[in-house]
């Protein structure tokens, strides 16, 4: 069993590859707002806050000295610190659903055949959900935080997908459906499927983050998560 280390600080060369999820990939923060898309601007800063305390520290009066307008401008576009905070959750979820595509697109790469293909991009789902938490632990938070997910809509909120127009659940969903498709996992036992990989994975995600594992170092986590997508995949 892995003893858990009482949260050693964590060096820059321990931390998992940051190129993984580069900056672009989300709302930067302006300096201030001069004139245009002010909504932009207030999610913009609304998203570095995230990232810098996850949901808590999303509040409209700071979002609002970040993009350089009086705390009343806000809600002409945000009606409470609530809805503003519903748009970086959306911003997060988006975040995510591209940082799951990109270890999908990286793991798959030169694979051609199809049971291969599959088995690698399932794996990259779950190994990429828990890097994404380890590295942008905020947006994590922020992502899963109070509102529910409606893990059931047939069109995704727009914010929330990647660029291939899927959510993270839906990705799930689809590497699951190449299983099948590619004679990997029966038929049979595809139905709630994700459910429970989704639970296996996010409760580890949790416990690197929040919980007694969150000491352990970069390397353990990955391996971890590694062993973990393969017992779910033995499970299903």
């Amino acid at each position: 069993m892995v003893k858990a280390r009482p949260n050693p600080a964590r060096t820059e060369a321990s931390l998992p590859d940051a190129s993984v999820f580069p900056p672009a990939d989300i709302p930067q923060r302006r300096e201030t707002y001069r004139h245009g898309d002010l909504r932009r601007a207030l999610l913009d800063a609304g998203v570095a806050l995230a990232r810098e305390g996850g949901p808590a520290a999303v509040v409209v009066r700071e979002a609002t000295r970040r993009a350089g307008v009086v705390p009343n401008a806000a809600y002409r576009h945000f009606a409470n610190r609530d809805d503003l905070f519903d748009a970086v959750r959306g911003a997060a979820l988006g975040a995510l659903a591209r940082a799951m595509e990109r270890e999908i697109r990286r793991a798959t790469r030169g694979i051609t055949a199809a049971p291969e293909r599959a088995r690698a991009a399932f794996k990259a789902v779950g190994t990429g959900y828990v890097r994404f938490a380890q590295t942008e632990p905020g947006l994590f938070r922020a992502a899963f935080a109070a509102q529910p997910f409606d893990v059931g809509a047939a069109q995704p909120r727009a914010d929330a997908r990647g660029d291939g127009g899927r959510d993270p659940f839906q990705i799930l969903c689809d590497t699951l459906d190449q299983l099948v498709a590619s004679g990997v996992l029966g038929a049979a036992r595809r139905p709630g499927a994700e459910f429970l990989a989704w639970s296996s994975v996010h409760g580890m995600a949790m416990l690197a983050l929040d919980g007694p594992l969150r000491g352990l170092g970069a390397a353990q986590i990955e391996s971890m998560a590694d062993r973990l997508v393969a017992m779910v995949k033995k499970g299903l």
